[in-house]
């Protein structure tokens, strides 16, 4: 069975680097079927960002590959843009951990103005580390940022895309109970990168955003939204293909054709419904995307 004609198929998080693919990338998701990218901000040099023109720079380059995929390609593309959560730690090497926190600060509020002015569509990735952190003072930094990431999000009414350790059915609670707490409402809250299915939707679930590997896609078809596919693709010269390669997406929406015909309108949920759900709004429609 074809997919149909009117449905957009968005790849909900990647990263793409003017040092690998880039655009070729893109180009690639296009000619597997692909409409549309959430394109999350990522450190483009090797230092971490020490001041907030550094930040400024990275969040203008990451608009400037939108702009050249959308030109080259026809792929619709909405730009996602935070100071990455671990950026935190390693800045506080190098200037100290109340310059850090100052920083890291400034380029949330940076990220919220761009969200406003309608340069980015979410706050992301932000979060904590998911990993173990040695001084008490960084995590107890990183909690509270993370509480100001969720201010942010909701001062600028848009989503916060969550970078974090996978989730049990309590945690999934506790973070929309953190989410309502800041008056950010739980389902915008998103934990990319999810890999296990979600409980059923309550009042204090957030949204999953999950990995379209094909296990994980047949398990979530016929479960109520919200929820996203995406790929993570990192764009790494040195990993390529990671976490998942550019057309993934693409071609999961084809396996759903090919092998569960009568659930492909449930590909509506990750691709239309889903985010005016979680962003208020539909995916746009291009002429040159196909969708």
């Amino acid at each position: 069975m074809p997919l149909p004609v009117d449905l957009p198929i968005v790849d909900h998080h990647c990263h793409l680097s003017p040092h690998g693919e880039g655009v070729r990338a893109a180009a690639r998701f296009r000619s597997a079927g692909g409409t549309h990218l959430f394109l999350a901000t990522q450190n483009y040099v090797p230092d971490v960002p020490l001041d907030l023109e550094a930040y400024r720079h990275q969040f203008e380059m990451t608009e400037s590959l939108a702009h050249r995929i959308r030109a080259d390609t026809g792929v619709v593309v909405y730009c996602v843009v935070a100071p990455y959560p671990v950026d935190l730690i390693r800045a506080a090497e190098r200037i100290g951990l109340p310059a850090a926190i100052a920083l890291h600060t400034a380029a949330l509020e940076l990220a919220g103005r761009w969200v406003r002015e309608r340069r980015a569509v979410a706050i992301g990735e932000v979060g904590r580390p998911h990993f173990d952190v040695a001084d008490p003072r960084v995590r107890s930094a990183s909690e509270d940022l993370f509480d100001l990431a969720l201010s942010v999000a909701r001062d600028a009414d848009c989503p916060a895309i969550v970078h974090c350790e996978e989730l049990s059915i309590e945690e999934i609670a506790r973070l929309g109970r953190r989410a309502r707490a800041a008056g950010l409402p739980p389902v915008r809250l998103v934990k990319h990168y999810a890999r296990a299915r979600f409980p059923v939707p309550s009042p204090e679930r957030i949204s999953a955003s999950y990995l379209a590997k094909r296990e994980l896609v047949g398990q979530v078809l016929l479960d109520p939204g919200p929820w996203f596919l995406e790929t993570d693709f990192l764009d790494d010269p040195k990993r390529p293909g990671a976490v998942l390669d550019l057309a993934t997406v693409p071609r999961r929406a084809r396996w759903v054709a090919e092998t569960r015909p009568d659930q492909v309108e449930r590909l509506r949920i990750p691709f239309e419904e889903a985010i005016r759900a979680v962003y208020g709004w539909s995916p746009e429609r291009d002429e040159r995307s196909g969708a």
